[in-house]
């Protein structure tokens, strides 16, 4: 029998930041976040049962004109995102609408195959993907063997709002999870490699 060396889940993450106000509007406005601590140094937030799920250390706010390009880091360098997921689709859509409401909206909106997935960015040029899963563990890790894999292993733009139409007129999720079910007729299919442009990157 083999015992996994792995953590059992991961708790939080902390960032440090110079805009701690915008972060913590951003993140109570779309997580739900609350404050379970705070001082000049240091913020907790969680939006759960765990103590704390994003600490944020507060830098001093000359900081971000010292570092100008921070924000583009991630697209050449480091840790590009953090996943987080919805357990259905329904919530994942209805989640997009709120936001949008809100005036926060996705950098990228794309059916990988093994998921459907949301990109947003916070105020410091965090990016988190907010997906769900099209399979289950075992068919996802199979799908990775497909031809259409290997033809597309980035997948398909698509149009939310088209999408949770099909999903409101009850459409299956298993319909829906076809890569090129949320390209709304008439407009082109945007794929793999051309899915990537500056703003997506």
């Amino acid at each position: 029998m083999t015992t996994s060396v792995a953590p059992d889940y991961i708790a939080h993450w902390v960032v440090k930041t110079a805009r701690t106000d915008e972060m913590v509007r951003w993140y109570s406005t779309v997580f739900g976040a609350t404050i379970a601590y705070q001082d000049e140094g240091i913020t907790f937030l969680t939006w759960d049962d765990e103590s704390h799920r994003l600490a944020l250390i507060a830098v001093p706010k000359p900081v971000r004109f010292v570092f100008p390009f921070a924000k583009l880091k991630r697209k050449a360098y480091g840790i590009d995102h953090i996943a987080l997921t919805f357990v259905s689709l329904e919530r994942l859509l209805e989640n997009y609408v709120r936001l949008k409401r809100l005036g926060i909206e996705p950098v990228w909106s794309i059916n990988h195959g093994p998921t459907i997935s949301l990109y947003y960015e916070d105020p410091d040029g965090i990016r988190l993907e907010f997906q769900v899963e099209n399979f289950d563990p075992e068919h996802t890790s199979a799908f990775f063997f497909t031809d259409e894999f290997a033809r597309n292993p980035i997948g398909v733009n698509i149009d939310p709002e088209y999408l949770l139409s099909q999903l409101r007129n009850g459409v299956p999720h298993e319909e829906l999870r076809r890569r090129e079910a949320g390209t709304r007729p008439g407009h082109p299919v945007i794929a793999n490699k051309k899915t990537i442009t500056p703003k997506t990157l």
